[in-house]
């Protein structure tokens, strides 16, 4: 009997022991092609000798050391290296433990940063239907999925959300995607003027949409009159990249293929691979010239901010990611990726959406292809899919509620950067009969 307490409380998953390169194993000696990452996560795989031994050698030297007294050399490193590449106007970095800590990070840095400046009225935050920022309630609130939030609604802070950029389902009939984003995008001023001029502290979104919508991109357009509205109301743009970052998508964060940057931006999992839980905020240096030029503090911290050791192994996950030229073999490699893709289910009768960038690709389910109706809530589809999945020795990331919080299924596709030809094809390959043998 197990003594912890699972996500499913009925039920014990298998025991994982080991991990070699796209694959985990179990205590049965059963191989799971990793084809999810777990939720977007290992990006390099598992069982990196050079990460493993950057973690012991960092534990040897010094293992923790609070930030109310000290830095560490890996925190310092880790900051350089992340803002040598980062978007224009991004000058410095908060380490965290968590995506979830992430987000709550940048809403409280953002909060702050309008009392810094006098403007104590801007107190609101926007986000998307549709969207996930975390599991803590500041992050939950801001997140737009119903389902998540549903336990907990009493609990919640009052947020305020408008539609995601979702062209599958929200672009009307004979409506271009410059068009429809720019609609979308302006419901962000309807909400900003309802609210109240100067009562907007930030809008938070996800550059591309993960876990509830399935790899959701933005239509072209879309996140530049974002930017733009944002700057002509003094209102923060926050961009979650915690799932769609780090190279995920094809690009080292995935607003460089928006061609904008953000106030603020989150970033976690493939920040390390794995190896060790880490996420950061990278702030703009305007944001941190308030605090600087104001109160000099910033009022928030956790007790593992900046772990030494977390850092170190998310340096050099990083160095790796550069070295070996990553993030560009995925970008070369999504053609390939998506063609496997287009190949198995570009016809499919129950697949009516195929989206995605780089290695983050979702599959919408469809009962109807014609009219893009769902499956009934009940049918389980999605989970039904993972289970089937991981009998079958691949372990794929499901999504219900796809649609409208309720109603829609997908799948959702994050394979490691080092992920062959061969191990992708058997990915598209596993999936396909997978979803044959459910939908039956």
């Amino acid at each position: 009997m197990s003594h912890i307490f699972h996500r499913s409380a009925r039920s014990v998953p298998p025991l994982a022991v080991s991990g070699e390169g796209s694959y985990v194993l179990d205590s049965d000696g059963k191989r799971y092609l990793d084809a999810c990452g777990g939720a977007a996560v290992s990006c390099l795989g598992h069982g990196q000798p050079e990460i493993a031994e950057a973690i012991a050698a960092q534990a040897r030297r010094l293992a923790y050391a609070h930030t109310g007294f000290f830095t560490s050399e890996p925190a310092e490193e880790l900051a350089d290296l992340l803002i040598a590449d980062a978007p224009a106007g991004l000058e410095k970095v908060f380490f965290v433990s968590s995506g979830s800590e992430a987000v709550e990070t940048a809403l409280k840095m953002a909060h702050q940063y309008h009392r810094e400046r006098g403007e104590t009225g801007r107190r609101h935050v926007i986000s998307r239907w549709q969207s996930y920022h975390g599991n803590t309630l500041g992050a939950l609130s801001a997140g737009g999925n119903r389902w998540r939030r549903a336990a907990y609604q009493d609990l919640l802070i009052d947020m305020h959300h408008i539609q995601p950029c979702y062209a599958y389902r929200g672009r009307a009939s004979g409506e271009s995607d410059e068009d429809y984003g720019r609609r979308v995008a302006d419901e962000l001023e309807e909400k900003i003027l309802e609210l109240g001029a100067g009562t907007v502290s930030a809008f938070i979104a996800e550059t591309v949409v993960g876990a509830t919508l399935g790899a959701v991109p933005p239509v072209p357009g879309y996140f530049a009159r974002i930017r733009d509205i944002c700057d002509r109301h003094g209102v923060l743009l926050i961009l979650d990249e915690e799932m769609c970052g780090m190279g995920r998508t094809g690009h080292l964060h995935a607003c460089l293929a928006e061609g904008i940057s953000p106030d603020l931006m989150t970033v976690a999992k493939g920040l390390g691979a794995g190896y060790l839980p880490l996420g950061a905020v990278l702030a703009s240096g305007r944001v941190h010239r308030a605090f600087a030029e104001g109160s000099g503090a910033f009022m928030h911290g956790h007790t593992f901010v900046g772990h030494p050791v977390a850092c170190a192994a998310a340096l050099a996950a990083q160095r790796i990611m550069r070295r070996e030229g990553l993030v560009e073999r995925v970008d070369a490699e999504e053609a390939f990726l998506h063609g496997l893709l287009d190949s198995a289910f570009g016809q499919h009768p129950h697949v009516g959406d195929i989206r995605g960038r780089g290695y983050l690709w979702g599959l919408e389910l469809v009962e109807d292809r014609e009219t893009g109706a769902p499956f009934a809530p009940e049918a389980n589809l999605a989970a039904r899919i993972k289970a089937k999945a991981q009998a079958l020795g691949l372990l794929c990331y499901p999504g219900s509620g796809t649609v409208d919080g309720k109603a829609g299924d997908h799948i959702l596709l994050a394979p490691p950067f080092t992920a062959s030809r061969e191990e992708l094809e058997r990915m598209t390959a596993i999936l396909s009969d997978t979803l044959d043998a459910v939908v039956k």
